[in-house]
């Protein structure tokens, strides 16, 4: 789980409440803290070339962890996951596309695809929804490249993300096997409305989902508002980011 800008590990678990999902579905969560020393906003540098590569970087310290804790808890990569909001979901997109081999799934919130930028400008330039810097995809190398599933959550009155950025994100994360697209609206308990894309494969599991949270700024959708950053009227997106995860059937209620 990578916290955005001006969050920390606590405080990235009490809002997104990752920890009570985790023990519902009996999973190790772990919380990587980025520091001021590395950035003075205490963002991931999803943004920096230096930090955009396998092996090299953040994207290497964090590949390390969760090889160490799929290590202690004889995890295979079918159970290995990354998430994050903001700067922690930009990054957590670097993770999928530097580490595909490594990661089962990908759980993105309010981020940015792959590539949108390589330095502070082009990172601004991006988070205002304007095109990148036409690196995306370079992380895809060799004809046995596989995107890795990916759930997005993206909020349609985000002032710091520009909504157009999950659109990226999505078009980026179709694979050719794609075959089928259900699009469901609905209502989550806290009174918000939503749209949800999901992208079955040919064997009809899921393979890419996208919700859309009308009238949502950038907050983690379905939070404890004791955390930083969160929307407590959306869907609950930890619980259906585990529930894509585990590609576990959707529950029959209001998420």
């Amino acid at each position: 789980m990578l916290h955005g800008c001006k969050q920390d590990p606590d405080d990235f678990a009490t809002g997104t409440r990752m920890n009570e999902v985790g023990e519902l579905h009996g999973l190790a969560v772990a919380y990587p803290a980025q520091t001021r020393a590395y950035n003075a906003s205490s963002c991931w540098n999803w943004f920096d070339r230096a930090h955009q590569e396998r092996d090299l970087g953040e994207p290497a310290i964090v590949a390390g962890i969760a090889r160490e804790i799929a290590s202690e808890f004889g995890l295979d990569r079918q159970c290995v996951f990354v998430a994050g909001l903001s700067a922690g979901g930009a990054m957590a997109v670097v993770m999928g596309e530097t580490y595909p081999d490594l990661y089962a799934a990908v759980g993105v919130h309010s981020g940015l695809a792959y590539g949108s930028a390589n330095d502070v400008v082009s990172a601004f330039a991006a988070m205002r929804g304007e095109v990148g810097v036409g690196r995306a995809g370079a992380a895809r190398s060799g004809a046995n490249f596989t995107a890795v599933r990916t759930i997005v959550f993206q909020g349609s009155a985000d002032r710091t993300v520009h909504p157009s950025n999950s659109h990226r994100i999505v078009a980026a994360a179709k694979t050719g096997g794609a075959s089928h697209t259900e699009t469901q609206h609905g209502r989550a308990a806290g009174g918000r409305t939503y749209t949800r894309t999901i992208v079955t494969g040919p064997d009809g599991s899921p393979q890419l989902e996208h919700w859309r949270m009308d009238g949502a700024g950038h907050a983690w959708s379905g939070g404890n508002p004791d955390g930083s950053y969160t929307d407590p009227q959306g869907p609950d997106a930890s619980l259906e980011m585990a529930r894509f995860f585990l590609n576990a059937p959707t529950p029959d209620k209001t998420a």
